[in-house]
């Protein structure tokens, strides 16, 4: 039988507790599937999945790209398929094994500008090795750009995050209606981080996206970040570990 593996992308503006809330999830979903395989994948170039997970890198996607670039004697880049053919064994070198989950960074191009080329190589790697894992856990980059260029185009489930505030709404609703026409998921939801005043949730208007939890400002979830400690350290009673928990609940996740 073939396995089914559920890819759950989590999206939404800068800065408004993605990274946090992706690594609740990877902690919750290896607490309660310990006999299953878990890939968290590190899709942001702030590479800010491993410090929450309490992963080193050593290695990231973009760097297996530039040296595959580099070693082309007329210096001319792959396409990104070609490349990924020629790497494969690379990719999992590349993995950082630990005890409950795997893990891989995209990395951060060193110049500014399109991040085309790492991001069509992690379509690639995601179609890859997503037969391998039971669960994958994808924390996107800040905006629309991996949805809109089709990164996440077979993603399972789709989390959209925001906070009380207009412009994370407006981002999610066209993360949302982007995706309705470009990636075929079978459950999308949204998660409001970061309340500080449970008056304001009346105020907040999600239209067309259930809403699966949410989750308060928490000062034990900044207490820890600040102390360097990973969401395997927090409280499984915390604000953020509450609502994540709530929202895989609601998706039939947990």
């Amino acid at each position: 039988m073939e396995r089914k593996t559920v890819i759950l992308a989590v999206a939404g503006k800068g800065g408004v507790g993605k990274t946090s809330i992706s690594s609740a999830f990877v902690r919750l979903l290896t607490e309660a599937h310990p006999d299953k395989s878990l890939l968290a994948i590190d899709a942001d170039p702030a590479i800010g999945l491993s410090t929450a997970l309490g992963v080193e890198v050593r290695e990231t996607l973009d760097d297996i790209r530039k040296s595959i670039v580099a070693s082309v004697e007329d210096g001319a880049p792959r396409e990104a398929i070609e490349m990924l053919a020629e790497a494969r064994y690379r990719i999992f070198d590349t993995m950082v094994e630990e005890q409950r989950f795997s893990f891989l960074a995209i990395g951060r191009p060193e110049s500014a500008g399109c991040y085309c080329k790492v991001n069509a190589y992690l379509k690639e790697v995601i179609n890859l090795l997503s037969r391998d894992f039971d669960y994958v856990v994808i924390d996107g980059e800040a905006g629309i750009e991996q949805i809109n260029r089709r990164v996440m185009e077979k993603v399972t489930h789709l989390v959209l995050i925001t906070d009380p505030s207009r412009k994370g709404t407006q981002v999610i609703e066209t993360i949302r209606r982007v995706a309705d026409e470009l990636v075929m998921y079978d459950r999308c939801g949204a998660v409001v981080n970061r309340l500080s005043d449970p008056a304001l949730l009346s105020h907040i208007r999600i239209d067309g996206t259930e809403l699966l939890s949410v989750i308060p400002s928490d000062p034990s979830h900044a207490l820890n970040d600040i102390d360097g400690r990973s969401v395997f350290d927090l409280p499984g009673d915390s604000p953020i570990m509450r609502g994540a928990r709530e929202a895989l609940e609601k998706l039939e996740l947990l």
